[in-house]
C-alpha cells in the first residue's frame, strides 16, 4: 500500500495538518517537530502528491495548453517553444487537444473546474474563442498564440502574416515573375485573408493585379497544392510563379510541376509560408516566409510565467515579425 500523509502523522506523533505545514514550508511548526516529521518522511519514503501540495500553496505550478490537434504541420514547433520555457521555470505542462470535438472540450472544461492548472496557453480550436474569452474574464490567465486576426481582448502572441506575404510578392516581382498562382488556405482563417491581402497588395502596387483565376483556395495540405497546379496546367492558364500559404501545399505544387516537366525555378518559381524543416528538404529546397513559431510559443509561455511571478499581463499583442529565407525554388544554381 502507498504511504499516506496519515502514516507520516502517526509515526511522527503529530496531526496531518502539522505534516501538511511542514511539506508546504509555511513556518508554523517549531524546528524540532519539523525535523522529526522530515525524518519520518525520509524513513517511510513518503512522496507527497505534487497536485495536493500545489493546491495547498494556492498554485499547481502547472500550465495548461489547449490546441486543435497535434497533426497541424507547425504545431510541434509552437509546442516545443512553450515547453522550453515552462520546463526551465520548473512548471509542468498539461496538454489538451480537440481531436474528439465536444467530448474533448467537456474533458477540458472539467479540468478548468478542478483548477488543474494556473494559466492557459491557447492555439484556438475553431469555434472556442467565446468560451476562452469567458475563462479569461472569470480570472484565468490566458495567452492566445496565433490570433488568426481575431484580436481578442486578452493577451496574444502573433506574427506579421500580411507583411510576410508582401515580402514574398516583392521577391517574386524582383525576379520578373508577373503571373503568380496563389494557393491559399481556407478563407475562414484570418491568416489566409491576411496573407492573400498582403501578397495581392504587393502586386497591385506594382501595377500587376492578380487575375482571379490565379487564386485557388486550398486547405493547407500537400494534395491541395498538387491539385491546384494540375488544375491550371490542364486548363492552359499560364503562370510563372506559385505562392502557397504553407510549406506543405508548396511541396505539393513542387511535385506537380516536376511531374509535368516544368523546371523550378527556371520555368516556375515557388514560395511557401512557415519555413518548417520540410522546406530545406524539398526538391529543390523551398524559399519560404518564416513564421517564428517556436519563438511565439516561448514568448507566450514566458508572458504567462512572468505573470505568475507578479508581472501584469500586457495590454497589447506581442508581435514577432516574419523573416524570409531564399532557397533553390526561386534561385537557380
Amino acid at each position: 500500500m502507498p504511504i499516506t500523509i496519515a502514516d507520516v502523522a502517526t509515526r511522527a506523533g503529530v496531526s496531518k495538518t502539522t505534516v501538511s505545514r511542514v511539506l508546504n514550508g509555511k513556518g508554523e511548526v517549531d524546528a524540532r517537530t519539523a525535523d522529526r516529521v522530515r525524518a519520518v518522511i525520509t524513513a517511510l519514503g513518503y512522496v507527497p502528491s505534487a497536485r495536493a501540495v500545489g493546491l495547498a500553496r494556492g498554485r499547481t505550478r502547472v500550465v495548461g495548453m489547449l490546441v486543435p490537434a497535434l497533426t497541424w504541420p507547425w504545431m510541434g514547433e509552437v509546442l516545443q517553444g512553450a515547453v522550453d520555457v515552462v520546463e526551465t521555470e520548473g512548471y509542468g505542462l498539461l496538454l489538451f487537444t480537440c481531436n474528439r470535438g465536444d467530448e474533448s472540450m467537456r474533458r477540458f472544461a472539467s479540468q478548468v473546474s478542478a483548477k488543474a492548472f494556473d494559466g492557459l496557453l491557447v492555439v484556438e480550436p475553431e469555434g472556442t474563442l467565446d468560451y476562452i474569452t469567458g475563462l479569461h474574464r472569470r480570472g484565468l490567465p490566458v495567452i492566445l498564440i496565433d490570433d488568426r486576426a481575431h484580436q481578442p481582448r486578452f493577451p496574444s502572441v502573433r506574427t506579421t502574416n500580411a507583411a510576410g506575404a508582401r515580402a514574398a510578392a516583392g521577391h517574386l516581382l524582383a525576379l520578373g515573375r508577373r503571373r503568380p498562382l496563389v494557393i491559399t488556405g481556407q478563407r475562414r482563417f484570418g491568416c489566409t485573408r491576411e496573407r492573400l491581402a498582403g501578397f495581392a497588395d504587393g502586386y497591385a502596387e506594382a501595377g500587376l493585379p492578380i487575375d482571379p483565376p490565379l487564386v485557388v483556395e486550398g486547405d493547407f495540405t500537400f494534395d491541395c497544392g498538387r491539385a491546384a497546379v494540375d488544375r491550371l496546367l490542364d486548363a492552359g492558364v499560364p503562370f510563372d510563379a506559385v505562392f502557397a500559404h504553407n510549406d506543405l501545399s508548396a511541396a505539393g505544387a513542387l511535385q506537380a510541376l516536376r511531374d509535368a516537366g516544368r523546371r523550378v525555378p527556371q520555368d516556375v518559381a515557388v514560395v511557401g509560408f512557415d519555413d518548417l524543416p520540410l522546406a530545406g528538404h524539398t526538391h529543390p529546397p523551398l524559399t519560404s516566409v518564416r513564421q517564428p513559431l517556436r519563438q511565439m510559443g516561448a514568448a507566450a509561455a514566458r508572458t504567462l510565467v512572468s505573470h505568475f511571478d507578479g508581472t501584469p499581463l500586457p495590454d497589447s499583442p506581442t508581435v514577432i515579425p516574419t523573416t524570409f529565407t531564399v532557397r533553390g525554388s526561386t534561385r537557380a544554381g
